[in-house]
């Protein structure tokens, strides 16, 4: 690899940003296609589905041949609020290779005893997501039906493009939330990007199941986007 193509690699890697190294298996050139600079590209539906997929593999000849060795940033998961759903959800993203941050300001809730083995930050969203690095490969879950809890978390969570952002609560809750967001000056398009009543529909009842639903939901958005 050419050293001017190893350093923009490793810049991208370092900012947590997506690229396909893509190499002509004959001749042994090699180019990098950049997630930023996919919009210009005649391919951009093929390398956006390699980035979604997060898998590299041969090209055919109808995609342009060679192999596209495929380079995503580690997902990572921000849950804001301690709680019963956060036991189970913390965890089971953990199997699927998501860093975890709980995020809640109650101590008496976000204790190691709880959630052992988890990044736990007891301070208040606005104060701790600046650290966290919540960015567009972060998936994020206002769980706490606080507002003074779960509104910071979700105006930080949609001013960084998070690829999932999802709030607990009923209809009637998501249409309070709703007022709140538009009063803050939230765009009904940015709003319209969070997922409330949160998970797929399964008629989930308990904590556990509830976060199976939102997992699935996210797993979802990550692979086959917010369409």
């Amino acid at each position: 690899m050419k050293l001017d193509l190893l350093a923009q690699l490793n810049a991208d890697r370092t900012a947590r940003r997506a690229v396909i190294l893509i190499t002509d298996t004959e001749t042994g050139e090699q180019r990098l296609v950049r997630e930023d600079d996919i919009a210009g590209s005649d391919r951009a539906d093929l390398y956006r589905d390699l980035i979604r997929a997060g898998r590299s593999r041969p090209l055919k000849q109808e995609e342009g041949g060679g192999f596209a060795n495929v380079l995503v940033p580690p997902a990572k998961l921000v849950l804001i609020g301690a709680v019963h759903i956060s036991q189970v959800l913390a965890p089971m993203a953990g199997m699927l290779g998501y860093d975890v941050t709980i995020v809640d300001p109650r101590t008496a809730f976000a204790t190691m005893e709880r959630f052992p083995q988890v990044d736990l930050v007891a301070e208040w969203p606005d104060a701790a997501l600046p650290d966290v690095g919540v960015d567009r490969w972060t998936a994020f879950c206002a769980l706490t039906h606080d507002p003074k809890i779960d509104d910071p978390g979700l105006l930080h969570a949609l001013e960084k493009g998070c690829f999932y952002i999802g709030a607990l609560g009923s209809k009637k809750t998501h249409a309070r939330r709703v007022e709140r967001l538009t009063g803050a000056g939230i765009a009904d398009t940015d709003i319209a990007r969070i997922h409330a009543p949160i998970g797929l529909a399964i008629g989930a009842q308990s904590p556990a199941e509830i976060a199976v639903s939102i997992m699935a939901q996210i797993t979802a958005a990550l692979r086959l986007g917010e369409g």
